[in-house]
Formats: C-alpha cells, structure tokens, sequence
C-alpha cells in the first residue's frame, strides 16, 4: 500500500467536515484554550506560500493544545473592508462587495487544503451587515463615554453631564485636543465654566462642549486632497507632494474627521504591557508609540503681541540657551505674528509645506524653514528668540511649537548653523562648537541663577520657577495621537451619527445596523466628501435618533431635518474587536454574551506578523479597556501572548534585456542575455563602440549606429514559473512574450538569471502558489515544510527544492506501517524493546518542549531523527507507532489520522490524549564509548555505564576490530575514563 496522499488528505478533508469534528463548546468541563490569528484582507491575488506561515503555526498549537486536553477555540475571519478593494472596483468596474465575496471564497478554498483546524461555523466578514452592526453599536458606546481622570475609566456621558450641571467642569479639565477642533464658542469661555453657566447654554453649544470629553469625537483635521483624481488620500498613497497614482498634486484640506480619544487611554495602555506576555521588541515598539515623556508647558510672550507662545519640553533646564523657536507651519499664530516683510516668504513656505505628506516631513533630511520676523521673550532675561517656521515641527505634536537649544539638540545645531543663527553655549567644555550635546550631566553656565547647577538637578528648579511665576506648569505628554477614525471612503462602515443643525445626534439601537448602500458610482463628493454624500436618497433617509443625553425631545421619536454622516469608518473598525464576535458569533440581540466572554476571556496565544505590531494592537486593545469600563467585558487587555511570525521571503530571478536607442537591427525583436554577456556589457556601457561591438560579435549581425545613440543592459524581475534554479526556460520565456527573441547565451548553451532574495510579492514575480505545492506534495509536506524553514520569528527565503526532504520523510514513515510489496507490516501484542522505548520517550519529550516553544523547526527535525532510529531498530510495533502518530497529528493531520485509523481506531485522532513521558526512559544505561588504540580512534561499543574496569577490558580486547589492531600484543595497559572514553595502549 503506497502513500496516496492526494486521496488520504481529500478524504480526511471531507470526512473532518461531515463529522463536524472543529466544532468548538461554549461550555465544557476541560479548561479553556483561545488560539487567534491575525485574519486576513482577502485580496485578489489569493495567497502565497508566505501567507499561511502564522496560521500552520498557529493550527499546530491548537491541535497540540486539544490532545492535551484543552477546549480550544480557534476561528477564521475576513478583514474584509478598506482601500484595496474599493481601489480594484474604481479601476476594473466591479463592485467591492462582489469582488470581496469572490476573494473570500478563493482564500477559503486554499485554506481548506492544507487542513487547518478553523470551526468555520464562527467565521466572520467584517463587511457583513450582521457583523458591523455591532461595530456600529460598540461606536455608540465610544460616542457616549467619557474618560473620567479621576476613576482612570470610561464612563456614560450622563455622569459628565450630572457633573456639570452640579459643579460645571472645574474637576473635570477638558482632554488635551491633538487635531485642532475646538469650537469658537467653546473658545469664547476658555475651557472653563460653572454650573450656572452650563444650564444657560443653548443645545449646539451644550453638544460643542461633550464633544470635547467624548471618547469618539468629531473634528476637524487635516487631509490630502487630490483635486485631479477628486478625493482624499492616505499617507502612503501620496509620494513628493503628488499622487503615487497618476502623479497629481495634492494638497492639504482641512475636512471633518471622526477620532478616538486613545490618548486618554496612554498611562494604561502603557501600564499593560507589563501584564502581556510581547516580546521586548513588541514592547518597546507600542512604548515608543506612546511616546510618554515628563516636563513642563511654558508660555514665551511674544514681542508687540498680546498672545503667548506655549512650548512644551523636557529640558527646562536648558531655558537660557533658547536660541530661536520654531513653530509648525500650521500653527494658529503664525498669521497673527508675521511681519509685513516677511509675509511673501511665509505664504510661499506654507504652501510648499502644504504638498507634503506628515511621513515626508518626518523623514526629511534637508533642512528647510522661514523666519517670521516676530521674536519670542525669554521669561528671565528678556532676550529677544527670533520664532521660524519649518516642517519638521508637526502642529499634532505637543503644542506644534519647540524651544530650539542648538548647544544642546543635534537638530536645532545642524539649523542654526543652516541659517547661520547665533549658538549660546550653556554647557562649558561638554559643547565643542562642532556637534551638540544632549547630556543632563554637564554644570551649566551662561544660565543667570542656575549657574553652576548639574543640568539634571535643575530640571526641579526650573519647573518650580515657572509655576510660581504663573507662566508654566508640569506637564506629561504624550507622542501618540488620538486616533482618525473616518474616511473619506465608500466600502466602510457607516457612521450611525445624524447631524441636525450642526449637531452629531446618534441614531437609537434599532436603527442598526445603518447598511452601506449598493452604489455603482464610488466618485467622492463635494469638497473632499466621501461617496455617500452624493447619495441623496441614503443621506436623508428617514432615522430614529437617540434624545436620551440631551434636553431636546422628538414627539415622535423619529426623524427631524439633517444629514446621515457621509464619512465611513476605518479598515481598523472591524478589527479591533472580532475576536469577541468569534466567542459569539450568532448573536443578534448584543455583540458578545457576557457569560460567553467571561468563559473564553483573553485570547490565550495571538500569532500575527509585525506589520500591524502598533496601530492595530493599539486600537484593539483601547477598545478593550473602553468596554471592559463598560462593564460589557470582564478583561481589559485582548491578548495574553502575542507571537510574531517572521516573513517566508521569495527567491526572486532576474533577466537582462539590451535597450538600444538609435541604434538599427536586421533583425527585430528584443535582446536577453544570460548572466556572463550581462556583467560584461555592464562593463561597456560606458563605451558605446566596444559595446556595439560586443554584441555583433556575438549576435552575428551588423547594427547601424545613429546620432545621439544609446545603449545600456537592465536587469528585471521575470516569473519565477520560467526558472528551474537560475536556468530560463527560453522557450517558456519567448511564448509568454509573445515577442521574438534573440538570445546571447551562456557557454553551455543555458541562459543563466541572477537571484535575490526580497519580499514575496506578485510585483516581484516570486510568488508560489500553496495550491501547486500542495498538489504536488501533499498539505501534511507543505505544513512540516513552512515550519522546517527556520524559527517561527525569524524571515526566511522559499526554495521549493528543500521541500523533497521533508516528503521523503512522510514516505519513509509511511514504510513503518506498510511496505509497497508485502503490504501491511506494523504489528500488534509484541513488546517494545527497551531502546524502542528510549527513542520514543526522547521524542515525547522533544516533541512537547519544542511545541510548547514554539521550536517547530527543531520538533521536525526530531521527527525525522526519530522515523530514521525506528527504521534502523526495524520497529513496526504499534506500541510504539500510535503514540508516535498522536505526536505528529497537529504537524501531519492527514497522514496521522489515516494511520491512526490504519491501526484499528475507530475515533478521530484528534481526540487521543497526548502521550505521557516516561523519564526513566530517559536515564541512558549504557554509552557508546570511542575505542583508541595508542591513541587513534578505530571503532566505538556499547558500554554499560556501570561496568568495572575488569568487565571493560574483557569486552575491549573480545573486540574483532581491536583484536586486527593489536596483533595479538599485550597491552601495556588500557586506560578508562568511566563515561567518556578507553585508550587501549601497546
């Protein structure tokens, strides 16, 4: 009986499916175990063989956890809104949602092959009505809360609004804004007003002001609006000041924007990471994200201005070493303190800024910036700051305005010294002139009453001079941002929010979920709108609104004059909760049953890649906290152990092409040369004739050189299917062009591409299809394979070629059962040996700790040790074959459960019980000692390790080998190191 995997695995596939066997409890007596993976955006491309890396690894540990006993939760779902689809519906005219479900149902099918153990009963669809109207619902909750900084939680905006009314807002300090939307006439009342006073207010200005303390709030923020292709686009998708796609300027607008307040959330998101099992890197990378740092606020006056410029730093101590101010263009003051002179110039630099996307900025190395003309007072000398502007101060960070101390900020020194600006050196010897120093360890000087001080020590006196002046205070701040929450987007969520004379009113519960309608044109709206603003039927459809926050009364409850929120919610809406929708994925009456949550808790093993390592994990776990504030959940972090799959890399191939300009053939067609003529006319391009040459030489033609001719070699990507190692399949190449072709080639005949290792990506032509692979060997090969590569985190490259051995090993365990002449040959009743036992046992507990670990490359490293011992021990014993196929069935399902069936079980293998270890099989009784003979190494034996040394000699001399080196001597004597060796001397 040969090893039929083809049929073995479609049979196990289709059999797992009827008998229902991934079907996961919500209640059981085992003891619970939640497996999650990051799920996917079922792009049109389907997967590669990089993709399900994390989801073998994953599926190994759920199976693994199952036989241990566990009831395990492990599901599968579709990220399934966004960009990317609605991009493919704009450019081939076909809807998102018809694009999407097509995606989907090629994902599913290349999943189900390789025989993950997803309870598909779970699966959920981001994009699903069923689904979003609980991301529409868990919104509201957002919209209706508060962070109270007293209690350090989210609470119902009714507290905030019974607080007002008793006391107005002077315990409750209004959020730090990062996006400019306060109000005007919330400015009127500088933030602060008294019980009195709010029960004065009219409705809008009552809704201004909640808006403010809401956990989702709306403002107004700055976007990047392409006027060419009329609409907005994300950071990434603008490159220079212009589209990546078509080139076209764009500019920045300021549009309405929905936010989460997360920043409210940063002390706690921070303090989590001490209960979460990341890794360091995970932890520094959220940590840095958050971007916590202690210091003070101080207002700088402003020279003829009543205004006060407000910095935050976290070096007062460097106060008297201020040599200028830089303000982000965009700062509200810039207008009011300009000069007339300088006007011109700042116009003209703010509309340079203005084409330029946030991540440029940041990443921008050339120094650029304008002078304002006004000047800045130092609050304890009166010296006169002169205040520019640039684009590396970002108008979200901080208060958008810094104190620049050259002497001591490597970025403020290298513009000084661009626009030739004085430089005060505030730290003696510590400052060279050539390079600031950052230090709090040096004396200061040039410091009025803080000379002489270490700099660390008057950090304290500065901030106690500041607020004892009253023009500063001690300050945290935070790098992090609240977070957009609104595109300007079609294929999203829809916000449940009315807006009714200026004022956002949510829709009442019933009303959801508010469906995305089915549109064929997804053009934006006016000004910058997303799609549905141009849908006047949807936008001004007939709603119920929830009055309950407020004192205005709807007699009927239902719909009074306004519009639907036209802006859709962000991809990241969806994801940062599904895993709660898993636990209870069928419930339309509230998103997860408490009960159920409480049952499933966090996610006990989250396996992912480090692409969504901030944003997502960020937002996931924000909204955690908010509903575990709630009191909808009873945990406040999603997921204790995060595991960060590394990248299966392609093996990308290159061909060289010969582009001639000016240059004529007799013949026509295009030029490919293997990899030899490539280094050597890359050698010539700079010599025009001897390049020419070159290739008459070897094409065995004339060519006609014209004016201003040109000629150069360029090496491209081409399909890694035309490759056999770097050898082109000419013939394959030349039909899929559909071109003629001349080819100069290798010596031998062979047309040899160069290799690099990159990112798979069907741009780069490098990736392989899961599909081929496991119709060619087997989803049990291919799942081992991914998993042999290399440790789980760590990026690795593809060779199709590595994955033979792996199948010969399935083969070779296969022959432990069943020889292809003779049949059947594993049996029943007979009693393992004690070295049987041994290697089983070694293997049990390799098995386990790798598995545990996450070691899966080493675990079937183990196997193969382990199949290649019992091959050699000739052991066919079912003994010792059933435990072993129960510890191969999370990495070999197929195989496994054929095998365990093979042997007489009539019960899915799924639910055997993982073997026990038997430490004394691990204590080795004997050794395999190196036998010398004047010490030279000539054969080794097997030594009972409690033998004497009388015992050792009789078997030494009785050895044939040593008997052939010796010659019938007598030793002199024969040395024994119990343990380690025996050197028989003559």
């Amino acid at each position: 009986m040969e090893y039929n995997f083809r049929d073995i695995e479609k049979k196990w596939r289709q059999k797992w499916i009827e008998d229902g066997v991934y079907k996961v409890p919500n209640e059981s007596s085992k003891p619970k175990y939640y497996v999650l993976d990051m799920f996917p955006y079922p792009s049109g491309a389907g997967l590669h063989v990089g993709h399900p890396l994390g989801y073998v690894a994953s599926d190994i540990f759920a199976r693994y956890k199952r036989l241990k006993g566990f009831n395990v939760l492990h599901p599968m779902g579709y990220d399934a809104f966004g960009l990317p689809a609605e991009q493919y519906a704009i450019e081939h005219g076909v809807h998102p949602a018809e694009s999407t479900e097509k995606n989907i149902a090629t994902f599913r099918s290349q999943m189900d092959k390789i025989g993950f153990s997803f309870d598909w009963s779970r699966e959920v669809k981001t994009s699903d009505p069923k689904y979003y109207k609980w991301t529409q619902w868990i919104f509201l909750q957002l919209f209706k809360s508060f962070f109270n900084r007293k209690t350090k939680k989210a609470e119902a905006i009714e507290n905030l609004i019974a607080a007002f009314e008793k006391e107005g807002n002077k315990n409750y300090p209004v959020p730090d804004a990062k996006f400019e939307i306060r109000n005007p006439n919330f400015e009127l009342l500088h933030g602060n007003f008294s019980a009195e006073q709010w029960k004065e207010f009219d409705e809008k200005t009552k809704h201004d002001i909640l808006m403010e303390y809401r956990l989702a709030y709306c403002g107004y923020g700055e976007v990047n609006w392409c006027e060419a292709l009329g609409t907005v686009l994300a950071n990434d998708e603008v490159v220079n000041g212009v589209s990546e796609r078509g080139g076209y300027p764009v500019e920045k607008k300021r549009l309405r924007q929905w936010y989460l307040r997360i920043t409210e959330y940063a002390d706690r998101l921070l303090e989590g990471l001490q209960k979460v099992d990341f890794s360091d890197a995970m932890k520094e990378m959220q940590s840095n994200w958050i971007g916590k740092s202690s210091g003070a606020e101080v207002d700088f006056a402003i020279d003829g201005h009543n205004e006060k410029l407000r910095v935050y730093t976290t070096r007062p101590d460097t106060i008297f070493g201020v040599d200028f101010m830089v303000l982000a263009p965009e700062h509200e003051l810039v207008e009011t303190i300009t000069t007339a002179e300088q006007k011109q110039a700042v116009e003209d630099y703010i509309s340079y800024v203005k084409s330029r996307s946030e991540r440029e900025r940041m990443a921008e190395k050339k120094i650029t910036g304008v002078f304002t003309g006004a000047y800045a007072l130092n609050p304890f000398d009166d010296k006169k700051i002169p205040i520019w502007i640039s684009e590396y101060v970002l108008a979200g960070y901080g208060t958008g305005a810094i104190m620049a101390v050259p002497s001591g900020d490597e970025r403020d020194h290298k513009f000084a010294r661009h626009f030739n600006l004085a430089i005060t050196n505030i730290i003696g010897d510590a400052y060279n002139g050539e390079e600031a120093n950052p230090t709090k360890d040096a004396v200061l000087s040039n410091s009025g009453f803080l000379n002489g001080m270490v700099m660390r020590d008057a950090i304290e006196v500065v901030i106690n001079k500041l607020e004892e002046m009253g023009i500063g205070k001690r300050k945290v701040n935070y790098k992090m941002r609240d977070a957009a929450f609104s595109r300007q987007r079609y294929w999203g969520e829809p916000f449940p929010i009315k807006w009714i004379d200026g004022i956002a009113y949510p829709l009442e519960e019933s009303e959801l979920p508010l469906e995305l309608p089915y549109v064929e044109s997804y053009k934006p709206g006016p000004e910058g709108e997303g799609p549905l603003a141009n849908i006047d039927y949807w936008k001004h459809q007939k709603v119920k609104i929830d009055f309950s926050e407020t004192s205005q009364v709807s007699p009927t409850g239902g719909d009074l004059e306004g519009d639907l929120e036209t802006n859709t919610m962000p991809g990241y809406a969806g994801s940062s909760w599904y895993f709660l929708r898993y636990m209870d994925p069928h419930n339309d009456q509230e998103f997860c049953n408490k009960k159920i949550s409480d049952y499933w808790n966090q996610v006990d093993l989250y396996v992912g890649g480090t692409e969504h390592a901030v944003g997502h994990l960020l937002y996931s776990r924000m909204w955690t906290k908010g509903l575990y504030d709630l009191n909808l959940i009873s945990f406040d972090e999603p997921y204790k152990k995060l595991l960060n799959q590394g990248m299966i890399q392609g093996s990308s191939r290159f061909v060289f092409e010969v582009f001639l300009h000016h240059v004529v053939r007799n013949k026509t067609g295009r030029i490919f040369v293997s990899k030899s003529h490539y280094e050597k006319l890359k050698e010539l391009e700079n010599n025009l004739s001897k390049f020419i040459e070159y290739l008459e030489n070897n094409l065995g033609e004339k060519l006609n050189i014209k004016d201003h001719a040109e000629a150069k070699v360029i090496r491209s990507h081409v399909n890694v299917e035309f490759v056999n190692g770097l050898e082109l399949n000419t013939s394959a190449f030349k039909n899929y062009l559909r071109n003629e072709i001349s080819y100069l080639l290798e010596v031998d005949g062979k047309y040899l591409c160069d290799a690099e290792v990159e990112k798979m990506s069907k741009s780069k032509f490098n990736t392989v299809n899961p599909d081929d692979i496991v119709d060619r060997y087997g989803a049990d090969t291919f799942r081992m394979y991914e998993m042999f590569l290399g440790p789980i985190e760590m990026s690795k490259p593809w060779d199709t070629k590595g994955i033979e051995g792996v199948h010969r090993f399935l083969k070779k365990l296969w022959r432990l059962f069943f020889d292809e002449q003779k049949g059947l040959i594993w049996r029943e009743g007979e009693a393992p040996t004690n070295e049987e036992l041994k290697v089983l046992h070694r293997t049990i507990k390799k098995i386990e700790e790798d598995t545990e670990r996450f070691s899966y490359n080493t675990a079937v490293s183990s196997f193969m040790v382990c199949v290649n011992e019992l091959t050699d021990l000739k052991c066919h014993k079912k003994e010792i074959l059933e435990p072993l196929l129960i510890l191969l069935a999370p990495y070999a399902p197929h195989t496994s459960e054929e095998l365990w069936h093979q042997l007489g079980n009539s019960v899915t293998i799924l639910d055997a019980n993982f073997p026990k270890l038997e430490a004394t099989y691990l204590v080795e009784t004997s050794k395999e000692y190196p036998i010398s003979v004047n010490g030279k190494l000539r054969t080794t034996i097997n030594i009972d390790l409690n033998a004497a040394q009388p015992q050792v000699e009789e078997i030494v001399l009785g050895n044939p080998v040593v008997q052939k080196w010796i010659e019938g001597k007598q030793p002199k004597k024969i040395i024994y190191v119990k343990g380690k060796m025996v050197n028989v001397v003559i």
